[in-house]
This record gives structure tokens, sequence and C-alpha cells, in this order.
């Protein structure tokens, strides 16, 4: 395969053309998944399509995503005596209720940016005398290795290892937002990563019980016209299919593999988004055989009162109600140096993106 045809401007040029041949109204097409966001507006998508095409970004960054009683309860275990809180590099930044994880390392807490959890294995294995928390944030991509991890500490008998766990899952939020009247969404560009692992079968309801129709992309530029392209095919015709534009990194089935160590430790729960609430079995919980690992259960940390940042609309973004510039704080009060939600944040996050590519 030829992976250069992927950001092939003459075959992006004939897709563009595709798509504005099909005779549509207004449509609202959402990407799901934080790395589309970024990828769409670094390559100036949004300005080759017919201006009734409107993307949507949605809740696809699983850092901006995860409540502020979450991001507490994450800040109150780094300040726990004997406790080194191991994290990705993102959710170091982002603001909890009264303060960061960032802010909780320059004051002295034993805060460590790792890349992966068996980097936070490895450092309890190395620090005995210390306990080791990995905050465990992500959707389905990252589960499957927090979860051999967990399997891995407790194979090799390591008794200080923890996981507090935020994960959640995509396909049961999808459905929240088909729900949502203040929402339009008339197809769904559907993450790639994640598809990865679960493949496309999950997402047959949206087809099926919603008329919505869904395509599976990758990121290049060719990867979202492809798909983009075929959503428009199938709004113009009337249809509502789960389709792949992603076959080489995507099947219908998934991993089975890693779906099935995501369910030798997790099991799925009722679980809280920032900007969309309590949504049934969209999260992951620590199954009961593996409680030793739970640092929710360990520890019980306190993590006080939650405070919403005043005047942040990122619960608005994720659902793709507003766009972030249509927040009042953006550019402004919120900045990636000064961040005030986590959509500012992230890598993923929709803020960040539309701020460094200047987006309206």
């Amino acid at each position: 395969m030829n992976l250069d045809s992927f950001k092939d401007p003459e075959i992006a040029r004939s897709l563009v053309k595709t798509i504005k041949s099909y005779d549509i109204d207004d449509v609202n097409l959402m990407e799901v998944c934080g790395t589309h966001t970024v990828s769409i507006a670094r390559s100036g998508l949004r300005s080759v399509l017919p201006p009734q095409i409107h993307l949507l970004s949605g809740p696809g960054c699983p850092v901006c995503v995860t409540p502020n009683e979450d991001i507490d309860k994450i800040i109150a275990l780094s300040e726990i005596e004997g406790v080194t809180l191991a994290t990705f590099g993102d959710m170091i930044r982002v603001p909890g209720s009264r303060t960061s994880l960032q802010k909780q390392k320059a004051e002295g807490a034993s805060v460590e940016v790792v890349y992966s959890p068996l980097d936070a294995l490895k450092l309890a294995k190395e620090n005995p005398d210390r306990q080791i928390v990995f905050a465990g944030v992500g959707f389905e991509t990252t589960a499957p290795l927090v979860a051999a991890t967990i399997k891995h500490a407790k194979a090799d008998g390591v008794s200080n290892f923890s996981v507090i766990c935020a994960h959640k899952n995509v396909p049961h939020v999808l459905e929240a937002l088909v729900n949502d009247p203040e929402v339009k969404i008339d197809a769904f560009i559907l993450p790639g990563h994640v598809s990865t692992i679960i493949g496309s079968k999950p997402y047959e309801f949206l087809a099926r019980d919603y008329g919505i129709p869904g395509v599976v992309t990758g990121f290049e530029s060719v990867d979202l016209l492809q798909g983009i392209a075929m959503l428009v095919r199938q709004l113009a015709g009337g249809e509502a299919k789960i389709e792949i534009a992603y076959a080489r990194g995507v099947s219908a089935e998934g991993n089975t593999t890693a779906l099935q160590m995501i369910d030798d430790v997790f099991e799925e729960c009722d679980s809280k988004w920032r900007g969309i609430g309590a949504i049934p079995r969209s999260g992951y919980r620590i199954r009961d055989e593996y409680a030793e690992f739970d640092a929710v259960k360990r520890f019980d940390p306190d993590p006080g009162e939650t405070i919403e940042p005043k005047g942040c609309r990122c619960a608005d973004v994720l659902r793709g109600v507003i766009p972030p510039s249509k927040c009042g704080l953006f550019g402004s009060r919120c900045t990636p140096q000064d961040p005030v939600g986590p959509c500012m944040v992230s890598s993923e996050g929709s803020c960040a993106a539309y701020f460094k590519y200047q987006i309206e």
C-alpha cells in the first residue's frame, strides 16, 4: 500500500469535487475523535467543503470529558503522604476546582509524567517505599494497556501500585448525543483510534435505531475527505449505514485480544462526562478480582467540593452546541498558556485546535 496516496492533492481535489456534486441541504457532521479535530483544523478542510456541510467537534478528547470531580480526586491523591501520582502529560495542566497537578508538583507534591502505565509500574518496582498511583484516563484505545499493566502488577505481586480508573467508552456517549435536544447531528465521522480496538459493529445502532449514518476514517486529509464523501453520498440517497473508510486500520470486529483484556480487568459502569452528565454503561471500573489495585478503594481520597470554572463553555463545545470561538473566554481569558478549561489544555482539545489554527 502506498501511504503517500493518503496525502495526494490530486486525490483530495477529486474527492472535494465528488462531495460538491451531491445535492444536499445543510447537514451537520460530527467528528468524534480529538485527533480528527486537530487534523481537520491543521489541513484547513472546512475551507474547501461546500457551505452547507458543517463540521462539529464532539467529545473525542478523553482529558476534556473527564469531569471536575474526577480531576479533583486525582489531585487529592497527589496530596496524600507517601503517594506518587503518575500521569500522561496532558493531564498535568488540567485545572480542577482549585488547583492542578502542575501546581501541586510546583508546591512539592510527587507527580511524575509517564508515557505508559508500564512506566508507572516500573516506578513502583523501583520505589517500594512509595505508593505509585496511575491516573487511568482515556477511551478504549488506552484501556487495554492499563488493564494489562494491572494484570502484570498482580502477577508480579507489586503491592504499591494502583490505578484511579476514569476510563470511558465511546458508543454510549454517541447515543446520549443523538438524544440531546440541543444537538443536531446528521452523521458521524467515527473515530479511527478507538475503532481499531472496538471495530465498527458497536456503532451499528446509530443507523439501525436512529437512521444516522457513520463512517470510520483515518487521519490524513484524503482519509477524512473520503469519509465525508461517503457520508454525503448516504445522506443524499436517504441511506443510513455504518461504513469503514480506514480499512488499513479497522475491521468490523475490532481487536479481539485487546477487547478481552479490557473485559478481564474492567466492567462497564455508569459514568459522568463533562458537559453531558451521567451516561449509563459509558465508563469502566476495576473488577472485584483486581480491587487491590483500585486507588479510590485503597486511599478513599477527599476531593472537596466540586467547583466549575465560571464562564467556561467547554460543556457546550464538547456537545457540538457551539464552536470554541463562541465561548466568551476563548482567546482572551482562556489560552493554552493560561487555560481555564481542559478543552484548551489537551493537544486533542477543540479549543486548543481552534486557537492554534486561528479558526473562527
